[in-house]
């Protein structure tokens, strides 16, 4: 007895977790939008010297001390979120995107954890009006450092949607109609040979749905488990 394409196609095991689109879009953008939330958290303590203020403590938000980070982290959530629905080059160009905001991340916080007086100068000016001033003491906190290892894992993450998104198919809403489709409406037939709906009946069996088209599809008021 044979085996008609469908039937292989449907017992064809499912995609590794790590390969899905869902899995890696997700991820990269948690991982995106944890590099922007150590940025609203204090990366330096300032202690400046108390015969010039009154108050010599001063707390340095990583959005001041470290612009770049917050830049940085914002075109990565925004990558991450355009790979949804991005065809095969454009994931590849996006995934260089992503390695060089992860790299800015990373170098941006490096700068800061170096040399934190430099980053904690803004603050400094706006409390005594000078940029440093001796007997100043500056305290850098876990963020930086966080913010760091998460500049790397953005960048690795890049490389990993570049390698998983050879596996991925391109959401059939954003995908261009199919020539024979366009050459049947200039010809003015609009009607399916049984032997084309066949064969687009064993295309759709045959291509993978992953979660985000099954939402696609759901958007549409179709059932993604009906095959």
């Amino acid at each position: 007895m044979s085996t008609t394409p469908a039937a292989s196609s449907r017992s064809t095991p499912p995609a590794p977790r790590w390969r899905r689109k869902a899995t890696v879009v997700m991820g990269t953008v948690l991982l995106a939008a944890l590099a922007f939330g150590t940025t609203t958290r204090t990366w330096l303590n300032v202690t400046l010297p108390a015969t010039d203020v009154v108050t010599p403590d001063v707390a340095v938000a990583g959005s001041d001390a470290a612009t770049a980070v917050t830049a940085f982290a914002v075109v990565a959530v925004a990558a991450a979120l355009a790979a949804a629905i991005a065809g095969r080059i454009a994931r590849w160009i996006i995934g260089v995107i992503l390695v060089i905001s992860g790299s800015g991340v990373a170098v941006a916080s490096y700068r800061i954890i170096s040399d934190p007086l430099q980053g904690a100068a803004g603050a400094i000016g706006k409390a005594i009006g000078v940029s440093s001033a001796e007997g100043t003491a500056v305290e850098v906190t876990a963020m930086p450092y966080a913010a760091l290892v998460i500049g790397i894992l953005i960048a690795l993450a890049g490389v990993w949607l570049s390698l998983a998104g050879r596996h991925w198919s391109t959401s059939r809403r954003y995908a261009a109609p199919a020539a024979g489709a366009a050459g049947d409406r200039e010809g003015g037939t609009g009607a399916n040979t049984p032997g084309d709906a066949a064969a687009g009946s064993n295309d759709r069996d045959a291509e993978p749905v992953d979660e985000i088209d099954g939402w696609d599809q759901l958007s549409r008021g179709e059932d993604p488990t009906d095959k």
